[in-house]
This record gives C-alpha cells, sequence and structure tokens, in this order.
C-alpha cells in the first residue's frame, strides 16, 4: 500500500512538472468574439462569404483553430418547379465550422442548414473556403 500512495505522488510530481514545460510552450485556448477573418467558399452549388465570429480558439505560435459560429452571406440562385417563387440570389445566413489559420492564410470547414424548398428538404450542407485573416 505504501508502494502505491508513493507511486501516486510521484506520478502527480511528473504530471504537475510536465504540464509546467507545455504551459511554457504558449499555447492558449481561449474564447474570442472577432478574429479579422474574411473567408470565401462553395457549398450547396453557390458561394458564399463570411467572416469569424464568436469561437474558441486554440494559439500556438504561428497558427491558430477556431470552431465557433460564421456570420454568413450566401450567393445561390435557386431552381424551382413551374412558376414557384424564388427565394433571394443573396441571402443571409449563420453557418458553423473549424476555421485553422496559419500566419494570415485560413482555411475552413463549414456547414450550413438549408431550409426546405419547393425542390429540396432541408438539410446541413458542408462546404469548404479559403480565406484571409487582416
Amino acid at each position: 500500500m505504501k508502494q502505491m500512495g508513493k507511486a501516486v505522488l510521484w506520478g502527480g510530481m511528473v504530471i504537475f512538472m510536465l504540464q509546467g514545460t507545455v504551459l511554457g510552450q504558449e499555447a492558449k485556448l481561449k474564447a474570442a468574439i472577432f478574429e479579422g477573418v474574411l473567408v470565401g467558399g462553395y457549398t450547396d452549388h453557390g458561394a458564399y462569404l463570411n467572416c469569424t465570429g464568436p469561437a474558441i480558439k486554440y494559439q500556438a505560435k504561428s497558427f491558430s483553430v477556431m470552431l465557433g459560429l460564421l456570420p454568413t452571406l450566401k450567393f445561390k440562385k435557386e431552381r424551382t418547379v413551374g412558376d414557384a417563387p424564388k427565394n433571394s440570389v443573396m441571402t443571409p445566413t449563420l453557418g458553423f465550422g473549424l476555421t485553422a489559420i496559419f500566419r494570415h492564410f485560413a482555411i475552413q470547414l463549414p456547414a450550413f442548414y438549408s431550409p426546405k424548398t419547393g425542390v429540396d428538404n432541408g438539410k446541413w450542407k458542408p462546404g469548404i473556403g479559403v480565406g484571409y485573416r487582416f
């Protein structure tokens, strides 16, 4: 029993020492409101333009990864049957997704909800985009 106690004590000390070493590399996990990233991309047979919104951000020295909300303008010409009404070509929407930033270059993997129309059922649609961090 004493040996197990010593092993737990030594294990705790090693973990404590390693934690200090990891924190010395300045990687941070924090909440971000706005990062100044503008992204354009493709989703659901159309284009989108967005900026990053509220997110959880992991930042290391030269790169960061964000998971958060994406206020977006989608550009898509809707297909309809007959004389059914069409949606606007440009529609605002809110998506969510992953954005990876290396220096000033950004790559984004978003998901947007497309509401039900006369032709399609409502579904979550994935996308991909590239952008720039100002």
